[in-house]
């Protein structure tokens, strides 16, 4: 019997131990743990990442997010000495991207004023580079201009830090690290200011082994902005809304798409990034899917009738927030919330640098 939809934010909400909380990332990648959730029964199984070449139906097709995250978060100190934490929330998707009129999110503790210039902290080796505030909006979002190195690509790299979520405190000691390693093997375009983290799993010798099993493999681009982690902040589902995505999906990809829907063949998303994507291509594409580019609004809520995922590979989300309703929406809130505490159970890590799903 298929559960009743609900749409209420409290029943998306679980107790969760910090020491669940991965606070480095396990290494190799593939050595992630992995349960594999039966989205029609709720069934689990124990598994790892090293696993998935063989758990995945034969003739799927396994989509990933390319995005490449960008070292988006800078440090400002005021004249004051006051220090500002500010991410740049819509950053470069081309080379020579211009200084000006960036918009951020910042901390400060006295705020920050019209006309105010901030020193920005440099990488060791880098480029001193400034900001000037030019427009303050609520919601601790401003907009500055940036002088410096030459355009927006050299001052991240010489001013720039890894975005990491808050809840892993501190990072690794070296940020070259995190440089490193919250990106995917596959990424390729930068724009994030997160990382699509269900695809930091795959290592090469994974995805060689899903080649060599005959599991084809399709990207599509969808860059993570804060609006993806954002806290929803009514009891009503259907009055919160996810901010737009830049997404790409290539012709290439939506080929592949169309051959493996008109087949019937299973298509396995990587990450909520990547569902979100495909079930926006199928939304505005009529008739064959085709290549389409633009802002991804899709807010996915329990009752979603998906048109093209029909597999998911995913990390454990925080409770109450709309990357679980997502995920509920897709495998149904009772099995999910079960798997849940399944995971806390045995000891699964969670969130960005944490343990997988596979919801089949």
């Amino acid at each position: 019997m298929s559960e009743t939809p609900s749409f209420l934010l409290e029943d998306y909400d679980f107790e969760l131990p910090d020491a669940c909380i991965a606070q480095q990332p396990i290494e190799p990648r593939d050595a992630a743990r992995l349960l594999r959730v039966d989205r029609r029964t709720g069934a689990l199984s124990d598994c790892h990442i090293r696993d998935l070449p063989t758990l995945l139906p034969p003739g799927a097709l396994l989509v990933v997010n390319d995005t490449r995250v960008v070292p988006a978060r800078l440090i400002g100190h005021k004249a004051t000495g006051g220090r500002v934490e500010l991410l740049l929330t819509r950053p470069f998707s081309r080379p020579g991207a211009d200084l000006l009129g960036h918009e951020v999110l910042f901390k400060s503790g006295k705020g920050l004023t019209i006309g105010q210039t901030l020193r920005l902290e440099g990488r060791p080796g880098g480029m001193e580079a400034q900001a000037r505030v030019v427009a303050l909006h609520g919601g601790g979002v401003a907009v500055l201009d940036f002088t410096g190195p030459a355009d927006l690509a050299g001052l991240l790299d010489a001013c720039g830090h890894v975005p990491l979520p808050p809840y892993i405190r501190g990072g690794n000691e070296d940020p070259d690290v995190d440089r490193a390693r919250y990106q995917s093997t596959f990424a390729r375009a930068p724009g994030a200011v997160a990382a699509p983290t269900a695809g930091l799993h795959l290592s090469t010798d994974v995805l060689a082994a899903l080649e060599s099993r005959g599991i084809e493999r399709a990207c599509v681009t969808l860059h993570v902005g804060p609006g993806t982690f954002l806290p929803v902040r009514t009891n009503d589902l259907r009055s919160h809304s996810v901010l737009p995505e830049r997404f790409e999906v290539s012709e290439t990809t939506a080929n592949q798409l169309q051959r493996a829907r008109e087949a019937g063949r299973p298509i396995v998303a990587v990450g909520t990034t990547t569902t979100r994507t495909l079930e926006t291509l199928a939304q505005r594409c009529q008739g064959a899917l085709h290549a389409l580019a633009g802002d991804a609004d899709l807010t996915i809520l329990p009752g979603h009738a998906f048109a093209l995922v029909t597999g998911m590979v995913t990390n454990f989300h925080l409770p109450r927030s709309s990357l679980l309703v997502l995920v509920s929406a897709f495998a149904g809130r009772r099995h999910v919330l079960d798997a849940y505490r399944h995971a806390i159970a045995q000891g699964y890590r969670f969130y960005s640098y944490g343990d997988a799903t596979l919801i089949l």
